[in-house]
């Protein structure tokens, strides 16, 4: 199929797509109208053209990234038989012995998010249900704990280079025209002021033990009253999962295990992949430019979950048949990010390769001489409003990665930052959505009411947003990373200085 040129036209596809989101607060649809317009589009609203034209750019991309799909099956069905073993249950009772102080408490929280940075839906489910009866112990709201979980699964994905986005986000990137898909996200690593910031915060208020906003009445609430706003019919037993029963005989190690030999098959499947072993390239650095990230990931997630099986089924923490019950039960989990995922693609791929809209966008940005030094911070901004209203971090990726690479160039000083705002922004957007996947598991996990936890967090996301908006605008202006993170971090630091002397001369006032 040959590109058109349909100028305007070529944008209505995302602007039909987040229109509808805004609208609905429904993200699947949404994707499914905004790509079947598209698919008008480009047949002169032929309608059976259009659905002729829809599942072939589905069914190419899905080819062109079906090792993704595969590495999240794998990752599913490894979530599921850890947790069924009892792994996760039985760190949760260790913490509860073991932590002392609400700090503590929270310190373990954000240190367990920060371990599993393979996948934000791995995140969220694990942190929540292990960390959950700790939180309780010392009086932390389930606000809070929702926040802790939030900031710890996206923010810390999104800045690990071995991690279901990592591969998602190479991925795209190669599909926009980037030679080294893996090598330049490692780039954006330290340009990736939200995932910084963020964790950065979170250090800051648990050490301070200062909250304000709508999460101080929260704590406030928890401390005082003992009430914690826990979800009214929210799962607290850890006994069951899914319907299951879990094991009894699960220790502390039946997780820790299967995580480590899911990160360090992930990077020797990586390597393998990059030709390390084979001798197709001369070293690690090489392997790593060479390596397709999907394909390593998913090598790694197949040797985790044999390890889980050698360490489970002869120990008989999990009988054979629940081990591959557990496998089924995994994938069956991933349907929502497959969905997601494959419409991301699509109607990625359907404006991208049919309808030219980043050469579109990219020549009426040059034609209105906005200066490429204020892209970073524009597309900051245009990524949290586009990942806000869809409530997908991923669906934007792959809706602006490929505008940002052909306004840039794959030379210039300004893609790298400019790719990291894209990738922030879209992690900020998703954090403040309310019909954001990763928003929703937070709450599950934590047995928290959604909207308590979409209103507690938006102001914290908010002024760490603030501070990377003006952060980009000093990467554009000096194109110097240490300035950047100097400037940003110090502006986190002082904005935080004079929240906790306001809150400190209030709460003396009574």
């Amino acid at each position: 199929m040959e590109a058109i040129d349909c100028g305007w036209l070529s944008i209505l596809p995302p602007i039909i797509a987040i229109v509808l989101a805004l609208l609905t607060k429904e993200v699947i649809s949404s994707l499914i109208i905004g790509i079947l317009a598209g698919g008008l589009i480009y047949t002169g609203f032929n309608v059976v053209g259009a659905v002729d034209v829809t599942f072939n750019v589905m069914a190419e991309k899905m080819g062109g990234n079906s090792f993704i799909l595969l590495f999240l099956a794998l990752l599913g069905a490894l979530v599921v038989v850890v947790t069924k073993a009892g792994g996760s249950r039985a760190y949760g009772q260790w913490a509860v012995t073991k932590l002392k102080s609400r700090t503590g408490a929270q310190l373990a929280t954000s240190a367990l998010g920060a371990l599993i940075f393979i996948d934000d839906y791995f995140n969220c489910l694990t942190v929540g249900t292990v960390m959950r009866p700790v939180t309780d112990k010392h009086r932390i709201s389930r606000a809070k704990l929702a926040y802790l979980i939030d900031s710890t699964a996206a923010p810390i994905c999104i800045i690990a280079p071995v991690s279901s986005w990592a591969a998602a986000v190479a991925g795209f990137m190669t599909d926009a025209g980037i030679e080294d898909g893996l090598g330049t996200f490692v780039q954006t690593i330290p340009y990736n002021l939200y995932a910084i910031l963020t964790i950065l915060m979170i250090l800051v208020l648990v050490f301070t033990k200062m909250d304000f906003g709508a999460m101080r009445r929260f704590e406030r609430k928890a401390q005082e009253q003992g009430d914690l706003d826990a979800q009214e019919g929210a799962i607290e037993s850890t006994e069951e999962f899914d319907g299951t029963k879990i094991s009894d005989k699960g220790r502390v190690f039946d997780l820790v295990i299967p995580i480590v030999a899911l990160i360090v098959f992930s990077i020797l499947g990586m390597l393998y992949v990059g030709g390390l072993f084979t001798g197709g390239a001369a070293d690690i650095a090489e392997a790593f430019a060479n390596t397709d990230a999907s394909a390593g990931l998913t090598l790694g997630g197949f040797a985790a979950l044999v390890v889980a099986f050698l360490l489970f089924v002869p120990r008989r923490v999990l009988s054979f048949r629940d081990f591959m019950a557990g496998i089924t039960q995994g994938v069956k989990s991933m349907v929502p990010a497959f969905i997601i995922l494959i419409l991301a693609w699509t109607i990625s791929g359907m404006c991208r390769d049919l309808l030219s809209t980043g050469e579109f966008v990219g020549n009426l940005v040059q034609s209105s001489n906005i200066s490429l030094q204020l892209l970073p911070a524009i597309v900051f901004v245009v990524a949290g409003f586009l990942a806000f209203a869809m409530g997908t971090s991923w669906g934007t990726f792959g809706i602006l990665i490929p505008i940002v690479v052909i306004i840039c160039g794959t030379n210039s000083p300004y893609l790298i930052p400019s790719l990291a705002a894209t990738l922030a922004g879209a992690v900020y957007g998703d954090h403040c959505s309310p019909i954001s996947d990763t928003t929703i598991l937070s709450s599950t996990g934590a047995g928290c009411n959604h909207i308590d936890h979409v209103s507690s967090q938006m102001g914290y996301a908010t002024l760490v947003a603030v501070i990377c908006f003006i952060g980009y605008l000093v990467a554009g202006l000096t194109e110097n990373l240490f300035i950047t993170l100097g400037v940003s971090v110090v502006l986190l630091g002082a904005v935080l200085a004079v929240a906790f002397y306001l809150t400190r001369r209030r709460e003396a006032r009574g």
